[in-house]
């Protein structure tokens, strides 16, 4: 497998913007079938934003630990700190189940009503 190349601070710049884009859409009260494509996207349970970004916390923590030249408990604690918020991130991915049954539901209710 080749070697990805680096992002650019624009690449993140412009990932970190287009959630703001996402964030501020939300803000405009869209409808929520609208809004779940959008939503499932985003916490999808294999590459959303919570496993994307415990797996960038992770690999952040791995980096500075390998490459610290002091191990100082400040060290040790940043790197304590990136492993925790990473497995929080992770644990976020449930939330692509809520989005299924939200679309399931939405679904059901936008059909005709039952006499």
């Amino acid at each position: 497998m080749p070697t990805p190349s680096a992002p650019s601070a624009d690449d993140v710049a412009q990932a970190t913007g287009t959630l703001a884009q996402v964030q501020n859409y939300l803000h405009t009260n869209p409808s929520v079938s609208d809004a779940l494509p959008l939503l499932a996207d985003l916490l999808d349970e294999d590459t959303g934003v919570p496993i994307l970004l415990g797996d960038i916390l992770r690999n952040a923590a791995r980096l500075i630990a390998q490459e610290a030249k002091t191990r100082s408990d400040e060290i040790h604690l940043i790197v304590a700190g990136l492993r925790e918020a990473a497995q929080e991130a992770t644990d976020w991915h449930v939330l692509h189940w809520d989005v299924q049954r939200l679309s399931s539901y939405a679904l059901e209710s936008a059909g005709p009503s039952a006499p």
